[in-house]
């Protein structure tokens, strides 16, 4: 023990050795940034210049797309710049960083989804009380709850990670500090304590899932009770963006914990990794946005305002 090395920094996977594959990762990597970034940015700005978008549902969309928005901002850029400056490197305070503010993130939206769900059984199956109960304050308090569970997931988990001694060297088999990959450079019994941890934010995760499963069933035998036609079509609309960004959120985890750990199995690695903390975050504004005319009209009425006002500022200049 008195031989131990001490870790200053780690050495994340590198997408490849050939200079050509680097650039090809920087492009592809810049492409799927910019689009979580404008697609999240848009989402955002929307709802908070557009006064009828100032709704529970819409205010949670808000979060959500913000910390989307944060978590690729966490990981992406460091890999991108990797790849160019053709370097694999980050310091241990960095690693540190980059394990504490993505599970902040990860975390924080999953607790958002579940609000999300809870908000839109009380809008269908209870709509009489609707506005009593998602009032400005308790929708405040769950968002303020939900970023809180992050912060104090995260830092269960970074504390119990980097307070490990880590004997296996210093690489992360990953394009980012993830903690399954550093668990494997740990001590044993380090890493049945993090395992305990990781048990627990299971538990958590499958209770808000649960909640979730409860939520939609009480919430389609409300809708499947409906008279009429265009009521059922018009309550499903709402909930089917929502659906579909937990599924893509569970199929892409799931695949992620179920995914072989081996050696060998590098490539397949880095592609779930790519699937759980990059595509969520780009696809959740395209699914809001795909059948929702509220957030469409609101971000087309703000592109034609900018273009009217930078047209106008142009007439002027030239006057």
């Amino acid at each position: 023990m008195s031989n131990q090395t001490i870790v200053t920094e780690f050495l994340l996977l590198g997408f490849s050795d050939v200079r050509e594959l680097q650039i090809l990762h920087f492009v592809v990597f810049l492409v799927l940034y910019l689009a979580s970034l404008v697609g999240n940015l848009l989402i955002v700005t929307a709802i908070a210049l557009d006064h009828h978008l100032h709704t529970p549902m819409y205010f949670f969309l808000m979060n959500l797309s913000i910390l989307d928005l944060a978590s690729v901002s966490v990981i992406i850029p460091k890999s991108m710049v990797n790849s160019l400056m053709n370097t694999r490197s980050i310091s241990y305070s960095g690693c540190v960083a980059q394990v504490f503010f993505f599970l902040f993130f990860a975390s924080a939206s999953f607790a958002l989804l579940t609000i999300m769900a809870y908000d839109r059984y009380v809008a269908i199956c209870q709509p009489l009380p609707y506005e009593m109960v998602m009032n400005r304050e308790a929708c405040v308090q769950m968002a303020a709850g939900a970023w809180i569970s992050g912060i104090l997931i995260s830092t269960l988990h970074t504390g119990n990670t980097f307070t490990i001694s880590f004997c296996g060297g210093n690489t992360v088999d990953q394009f980012f500090c993830e903690v399954p990959q550093l668990l494997k450079l740990a001590w044993s019994d380090s890493y049945l304590r993090e395992v305990g941890v990781i048990v627990f934010n299971v538990c958590l995760d499958l209770g808000c899932f649960v909640f979730i499963i409860v939520s939609y069933v009480q919430i389609f035998t409300t809708v499947l009770r409906i008279p009429c036609e265009q009521g059922r079509h018009k309550a499903f609309s709402t909930c089917l963006p929502h659906l579909t960004v937990i599924s893509l959120l569970l199929c892409t985890s799931s695949f992620a914990h179920l995914k072989t750990t081996s050696s060998s199995a590098t490539d397949l690695n880095f592609l779930v990794a790519v699937l759980y903390s990059v595509l969520p975050p780009m696809m959740n504004p395209i699914i809001y946005s795909m059948r929702n005319k509220e957030i469409n009209s609101a971000v087309s009425k703000w592109m034609c305002w900018r273009l009217f006002r930078k047209n106008k500022m142009s007439i002027c200049l030239l006057r």
